[in-house]
């Protein structure tokens, strides 16, 4: 898409996706067309209403998991229904409608590929970087996506170069402390190696390790 183009003529190579923005404003998201970010926050609470609804969906609803292809129009019907069409649902159901809207008019995007899971372990318990131009992602409970920032990381050592060792011990990274996590509630934008001039440096990233009994719930909002 020509609004996703990021011009990076005369960026000194050290600068490119070294910085994490983070606010309190959904706006502050738009801050993921700066040349020099992969991951945007917002840094937001759950209400009480919203936590409530989510732990009880998370206890009935253990291995529950939709992917979709929606309209930001048309949404909230087919999210609605997919979480149980329940009065009870409507709050979680419009807060996921307006993400979804505010996805799209970020990206000007006519329909947006989205995905809600519950999980009992890690989806992709090994660092890597996706494929796509932008994800948004926002965890509903349970722990949340860690990250590594830009100039910490040896990309050397992803995927087969790891041969074969923990993210911890293949030198991926220099030590523990490097591990970034957001935290439940944020709605966060991850800069991906699709992105127009950003090849080399998507955000490096995993899904967190649970504990035994712990469930979460994710959302991922994907570009078409």
């Amino acid at each position: 898409m020509s609004s996703l183009a990021i011009n990076r003529d005369e960026i000194s190579p050290s600068l490119i996706a070294s910085r994490f923005i983070e606010g309190d404003k959904p706006t502050d998201l738009s801050d993921i067309y700066e040349e020099d970010c992969n991951i945007v926050a917002w840094r937001r609470d759950l209400t009480p209403e919203i936590q409530a609804i989510v732990n009880d969906f998370l206890v009935a609803n253990r291995g529950f998991q939709v992917s979709m292809t929606l309209s930001p129009q048309d949404a909230f019907a087919p999210i609605h229904q997919a979480l149980g069409g329940s009065e009870i649902m409507a709050p979680l159901s419009e807060d996921i409608t307006e993400l979804v809207d505010m996805f799209c008019c970020l990206f000007d995007l006519g329909k947006v590929g989205l995905r809600l899971t519950v999980l009992d372990k890690a989806m992709c318990p090994r660092f890597h970087v996706d494929k796509v131009l932008c994800r948004l992602v926002t965890t509903y409970q349970g722990s949340a996506t860690e990250w590594l920032p830009h100039n910490v990381v040896d990309r050397e050592k992803l995927g087969h170069g790891s041969e074969g060792k923990p993210d911890e011990q293949s030198g991926l990274f220099p030590k523990l402390g490097d591990i970034q996590q957001l935290t439940v509630g944020d709605v966060a934008l991850l800069k991906g190696e699709g992105w127009e001039g950003n090849e080399g440096a998507g955000l490096v990233h995993r899904s967190p390790s649970l504990s035994a009994g712990e469930g979460r719930l994710l959302l991922t909002l994907d570009i078409t």
